[in-house]
């Protein structure tokens, strides 16, 4: 079941760059692509539950901030140890500028 929330407006994140998105007890990771699309994951290392939006993106990875796992925000695939479990992704839609996630997904 479909449930859109609104995150932001598309200007509060730079290129290249990701936020933190706390609602109903969960957090979310939102990332903006160099090719200017955006996409959301879980927030928090499948390996230390440490906050996503504290890491490093570089193209379209994001670094964890504790032990430099890394994943494909795209796709939530882990792409580096010590992280080997996948994130969960979250369909993304834009809306008059402003960008929302499916939580429900």
């Amino acid at each position: 079941m479909s449930q859109w929330i609104e995150v932001c407006a598309t200007d509060d994140i730079e290129a290249e760059d990701v936020m933190r998105f706390d609602h109903a007890g969960q957090t979310f990771a939102i990332y903006r692509s160099p090719d200017d699309r955006f996409y959301a994951t879980h927030g928090l290392c499948t390996h230390e539950k440490v906050h996503l939006a504290d890491g490093l993106v570089m193209d379209n990875i994001i670094e964890c901030p504790k032990h430099n796992g890394r994943f494909d925000y795209r796709t939530g695939a882990a792409k580096g140890a010590p992280a080997c479990v996948n994130l969960k992704t979250y369909p993304v839609k834009v809306e008059a500028g402003k960008i929302m996630i499916d939580t429900g997904a």
